[in-house]
Order: structure tokens, then C-alpha cells, then sequence
């Protein structure tokens, strides 16, 4: 197994100690554990965690209030009659904001470099991986079981999965849940449609389900890559007719 990789803040960029070598370096550590991982073809959570950090830093650039925003606040006082805490803004200084902006400037090109490394990884992993159904596919497919099997593995792993629906104000989302249910040896006795049969008859909640398998090609770490990209491809198919967008 390899070492826990670590976490880099949301707000590193502002938090502790504004220094453009301090952040530098700190930047270049947490990037240089991204390439391990992704050496080794494990894609979650860094691919996720480059996503988020480089939007952060590209609106930080591009947004001057959320700039100034992003300071923390120190503690001024108490409203005894209102029961309230109050705050301050700590406010940044004209060479602090440079400072920022060197941090900025270093930081987003070798955000977005580190995700094309990211992104390519994916789509080789992504072509070799192929997603087909199992028996006939219900009208509602919005629950079910995902069997995932790969490279040399002489097993099927089986998750339920079920799709909700949440609203933002601007639109309306779904969104994939997985879970865990049992591992199948493959042989001529657990096929995918016994494997299925299996299932039906154990849960009563999911007498038709929709049944997908996933298969790949090559060796892959399991939980960091092959899971999440069976997880986005069964979203896409599901998606397929529907007008509501994949989250």
C-alpha cells in the first residue's frame, strides 16, 4: 500500500506564512507526491484535489475581492445584547498582495501542467476499459449493481449503485452512490448472469435491477483508479437521455 499522500489546504495559498519561497516550496512538495501517484497510475484523490486548487488559484487571479476575502479574521470583541462574536478582516498590505500574486503566478502554470499529466493517464485508462449491461435494462435505471473486474484478477467485485437527484439554484444535478457488496470468484459458476441471479434473489428492494460490468484490460490500482473511472463511465451511460447534468 502506498503512503497517505498529503493533504495541501484550500487556502494554502493565504493561510500561515505569505511568502512567495515558503509557498514555493510547499507548492513543489505536495506536486512532486502528485507525479508519484500518478507514476504508478493512481489517479484519486490527486487528480480531483489538482482540479479544485487550480480553479481556486485561476478565480484568485482573476477575482481581487475573493482575494481579499480569503483572509482569515481575528476575534475583535463580544455583542453581549445580540449573543454575537465580532470580527475583523485582517487587512493586506500592498506588498502583501504582490506577494500573492508571485504566489499565483508560479503556481497556476504548474497546476495546469500537472493536469495534463493527470488527464492523459486518464483517457489511456479510460480506452481500455469498456462498460457494457448485463441481461435487459429496466426502464428506471437508477439503481442497481456495478461489477467491475481487472487485468489478471480472478474476481468480480459487485457494488450497488443509486442515483439522486439534488438542486442547485442554476440547475439540477445527479449523483452516483456506491457501495460495497460482495466479491464473486470468476468461473463458469459465477458468471455475470448467475452473479445477477444471485443478487436478485438476496434483495428484495432491487427485484429488476440494472446490472453493468466493467471491465479493463491492465492491472490497475483498484480504489485510486479503476473504481472512479467505472464510476464516470456508468455515470455517462445513465446519462445518456437524460437532460439533467452528471456531478
Amino acid at each position: 500500500m502506498p503512503k497517505n499522500m498529503p493533504k495541501l489546504s484550500p487556502h494554502w495559498i493565504t493561510e500561515k506564512h505569505i511568502d512567495f519561497e515558503f509557498k514555493k516550496y510547499t507548492l513543489l512538495a505536495w506536486l512532486q507526491e502528485v507525479d508519484r501517484l500518478f507514476d504508478q497510475v493512481r489517479l484519486y484523490p490527486p487528480l480531483a484535489e489538482l482540479v479544485e486548487h487550480y480553479r481556486n488559484a485561476k478565480a484568485l487571479k482573476e477575482n481581487k475581492q475573493q482575494l481579499s476575502d480569503s483572509f482569515t479574521q481575528k476575534l475583535q470583541g463580544l455583542d453581549i445584547e445580540n449573543f454575537k462574536l465580532l470580527y475583523e478582516k485582517a487587512a493586506a498590505d500592498d506588498n502583501l498582495m504582490e506577494e500573492i500574486e508571485s504566489i499565483l503566478d508560479f503556481s497556476l502554470p504548474r497546476f495546469a501542467l500537472a493536469l495534463e499529466e493527470g488527464k492523459k493517464i486518464y483517457e489511456i485508462v479510460e480506452k481500455s476499459t469498456q462498460i457494457m449491461p448485463i441481461g435487459l435494462v429496466p426502464l428506471n435505471s437508477d439503481a442497481g449493481y456495478l461489477f467491475l473486474r481487472g487485468g489478471k484478477s480472478a474476481s468480480t467485485e459487485v457494488y450497488e449503485y443509486e442515483v439522486t437527484i439534488f438542486e442547485q439554484p442554476d440547475d439540477k444535478y445527479r449523483a452516483l452512490h456506491t457501495t460495497y457488496v460482495a466479491s464473486y470468484t470468476s468461473s463458469f459458476i459465477h458468471s455475470y448472469v448467475s452473479i445477477k441471479t444471485d443478487l436478485i434473489h438476496g434483495n428484495a428492494k432491487l427485484p429488476n435491477p440494472a446490472v453493468y460490468a466493467v471491465e479493463t484490460e491492465h492491472d490497475i490500482p483498484f480504489t485510486e483508479t479503476f473504481l472512479p473511472v467505472a464510476k464516470r463511465l456508468l455515470m455517462r451511460r445513465l446519462n445518456t437521455d437524460s437532460p439533467l447534468q452528471a456531478y
